[in-house]
């Protein structure tokens, strides 16, 4: 072999190993390499958690509730409110303990002869319209059979406190809209614009916190038996008993003057007293 020759098979030689060390003479190497690279599909990782939203609540015959939270106010009305009444004195601090749930509208005559059978009320024609003539008794005869058909003991009607803290709603004026009067008829039905009858539930501005009807329509019964001055009242919130054998309403209704409306306005009545201007709204316990 001449020296040229022999130099020439040297380097075809060299070319072959340098290519056969690069891999770029298999394939297949590269495809699985490339495989390799794909990232790996984690497994097992944990669920994300769902919020539930528990701000309302409608129960099996259509009474829908909105939730309120614990938290402190002052109820009642200091002397310089306009034609507030020494029973809603002395002005005391209140600290609700407890979330819970309220109506957002008052008891219709259609929820009402749905647990009931019948419907006792003085104005029909529409079953949206507030119950009324209903006793106080009446109204806790209606939470116990209510109870029995959703298998729990968590309805009830408010007390005192709770009515006026849901009424106020955060609020420490006259009406949960302000002071001025004039204003009720955006709000509730009241002598002036009810023509002398109830309306159905839920026609007029809510107040802050949704409730519709607390001023007017029908006044709604509470727990409280009547003491005539809040002295020694609960300062939790809690029903009061040890009073005079009376059940206070609240609320005002459509046969009263805007005045019986306010947010601090009480009046009360013997429990087995059954009119047409009185009604109820229910709390459900958390």
């Amino acid at each position: 072999m001449s020296k040229k020759s022999c130099m020439t098979f040297i380097v075809c030689i060299i070319l072959i190993l340098a290519v056969a060390g690069s891999g770029c003479t298999d394939s297949d190497d590269t495809g699985i390499a490339e495989e390799q690279d794909e990232p790996v599909e984690e497994t097992g990782s944990a669920p994300e958690e769902t919020e539930v939203d528990d701000s309302s609540y409608i129960n099996s015959i259509g009474i829908e509730f909105v939730k309120i939270s614990a938290g402190d106010f002052l109820m009642g009305a200091p002397e310089e409110e306009k034609y507030s009444d020494k029973d809603e004195r002395p002005v005391h601090q209140v600290t609700i303990t407890k979330d819970f749930y309220i109506g957002v509208y008052e008891v219709t005559q259609e929820q009402w002869e749905e647990v009931m059978g019948s419907n006792p009320s003085y104005f029909t024609g529409d079953s949206s319209l507030p119950v009324e003539k209903v006793s106080w008794d009446d109204a806790n005869d209606f939470v116990e059979e209510l109870n029995k058909m959703e298998n729990t003991d968590t309805y009830r009607l408010p007390t005192e406190a709770e009515w006026e803290y849901t009424a106020r709603a955060g609020t420490d004026t006259a009406f949960s809209f302000g002071d001025d009067p004039t204003m009720l008829t955006n709000y509730g039905w009241y002598d002036d614009n009810s023509e002398d009858k109830t309306r159905p539930v839920g026609m007029k501005k809510a107040n802050p916190w949704g409730l519709y009807d607390v001023h007017g329509n029908v006044a709604e019964w509470v727990l409280d038996e009547y003491h005539s001055k809040y002295h020694n009242a609960p300062s939790d919130g809690s029903e009061w008993t040890g009073g005079v054998d009376r059940r206070v309403f609240r609320g005002g209704s459509w046969e009263n003057a805007e005045v019986n409306c306010r947010s601090a306005s009480r009046d009360s009545i013997g429990e087995g007293s059954r009119t047409n201007y009185i009604g109820l709204r229910l709390v459900k316990e958390i």
